[in-house]
């Protein structure tokens, strides 16, 4: 058993080689040998002294891996690590980390020293790209005395497994942004409200300043003074967000699918539309309807959603927009919000769906959130050299030219569009429902 936990160390090789060689050099020069049989003495005792105190205490280290209840997908999440030494001597760690097979990270190492009796804690970060189960195996800790030739391993935390959900570390983010009356540089402009919805409160004395068209004249006369309605306005509309899990959203971008762009900000904006006090619903389709969430106000709606997004995958079929109309106009009767999440190429794409799109604004509010390719708008700014990226250049305008298009022919119809990369997804569609919500067009 203790044999199985000791390693040799390079340092130990190099000195046996040395030694090697001293004793081909003393049956050149017999008068060398007893010589280099005391140095290897000295040697063979440095190894059993190293083995000594390596060995002698039992638990000369321990440690203790933790890791957050769940990893925030596509965000940097920290995994900590606390090292205490036992041993009456300066411990030098090599710390080997099994971090889950997702990451396919092969040379992970950390080498610290540690002061006898010292308690350290090390972090370091992982950035998932996948929502899942994250398997660590064990913590390999490898210690070394000062003399350096020998080293004992210690493992810690076997198979611990770590959820990762969509990233509710974004959420908290604009959350924050959401609300702070310091908006503008991110992005937030107020917008002047055109209408109000209103609903009855309370009836109550006129005061001045009061508006004389709420006077409620059967009030006024039963009390004999001037009596008025008094209205709050209705802030609770329905809001649903869809999220194609087709094909399309299956493109890559720094690590991420769309798909999980698309499910990231459906959290982040989840969160800012609950705090609004509005309903929110959620589903998604392809071939079919799934992760259907009713649309409601309450407390626990986060987690289900939270819950629902967690589970949503990708399943490769060409997305079904009849089927989606239909389920709208069977399940949703009474007018909303409807944010849909997709992506579309090329205008013939659009033209393709678009008598289904045509359909569901003429009953709600539609919101279509699709991607700009970031890639391509780089490669229109970057200066050719080459025939070739005349030809790359002039074929990346042609795609971001269709992006365009696809917006002017969505506001034709009045369906309201964000095109935006990626990386900003979160922010344009979050500012894009604060000012719907501002303006009351609901």
């Amino acid at each position: 058993m203790l044999f199985q936990s000791l390693y040799i160390h390079l340092r130990f090789y190099g000195f046996l080689i040395f030694f090697i060689g001293l004793f081909i050099t003393a049956f050149i020069f017999p008068g060398l040998l007893p010589w280099v049989w005391v140095a290897f003495g000295l040697f063979a005792a440095f190894v059993v002294v190293d083995y000594s105190l390596l060995f002698l205490k039992k638990n000369g280290i321990t440690a203790v891996r933790t890791t957050p209840e769940k990893l925030s997908n596509g965000d940097v999440n920290h995994i900590g690590i606390q090292l205490k030494n036992h041993y009456d001597w300066t411990a030098n760690l090599q710390l080997i980390d099994e971090i889950p097979f997702q990451f396919q990270e092969r040379h992970f190492e950390i080498d610290r020293s540690i002061a006898p009796g010292q308690e350290v804690a090390l972090n370091y970060a992982l950035r998932p790209t996948a929502r899942g189960e994250y398997t660590f195996g064990n913590l390999n800790i490898y210690v070394s005395s000062p003399l350096g030739l020998l080293s004992k391993r210690y493992r810690f935390d076997a198979n611990q497994t770590v959820p990762t959900y969509p990233s509710f570390l974004h959420m908290k983010q604009y959350d924050l942004l959401a609300f702070s009356k310091y908006k503008q540089p991110y992005g937030f402009r107020k917008i002047r409200k055109l209408g109000t919805t209103t609903e009855f409160e309370q009836i109550k004395e006129y005061v001045s300043g009061d508006d004389i068209r709420t006077i409620n004249w059967k009030a006024t006369a039963k009390k004999n003074q001037l009596m008025v309605n008094q209205y709050q306005d209705e802030n609770a509309q329905s809001i649903y967000l869809i999220i194609d899990k087709g094909r399309v959203m299956k493109m890559p971008f720094e690590g991420l699918s769309l798909l999980d762009y698309a499910i990231n900000a459906t959290l982040a904006l989840s969160h800012v539309i609950l705090k609004k006090k509005d309903k929110l619903g959620l589903f998604t389709f392809s071939k079919k309807i799934d992760n259907r969430v009713a649309a409601e106000s309450k407390s626990v709606q986060m987690r289900q959603i939270m819950e629902q997004l967690y589970r949503i995958d990708t399943d490769f079929h060409e997305s079904d927009y009849s089927k989606l109309y239909a389920d709208v106009k069977r399940n949703l009767s009474q007018r909303s919000l409807l944010i849909l999440f997709t992506n579309f190429e090329t205008l013939d794409g659009l033209n393709r769906q678009l008598p289904y799109l045509r359909g569901l604004a003429k009953n709600h509010l539609l919101l279509l959130v699709f991607f700009e390719n970031s890639e391509l708008h780089e490669l229109t700014q970057q200066k050719a050299v080459h025939i070739q990226d005349i030809f790359d250049r002039v074929i990346a305008e042609k795609f971001n030219h269709e992006k365009r298009l696809i917006v002017n022919e969505l506001r034709k119809y009045g369906i309201y569009s964000v095109l935006t990369p990626p990386e900003k997804l979160s922010m344009d569609t979050i500012n894009a429902y604060l000012e719907i919500k501002a303006r009351g067009i609901i």
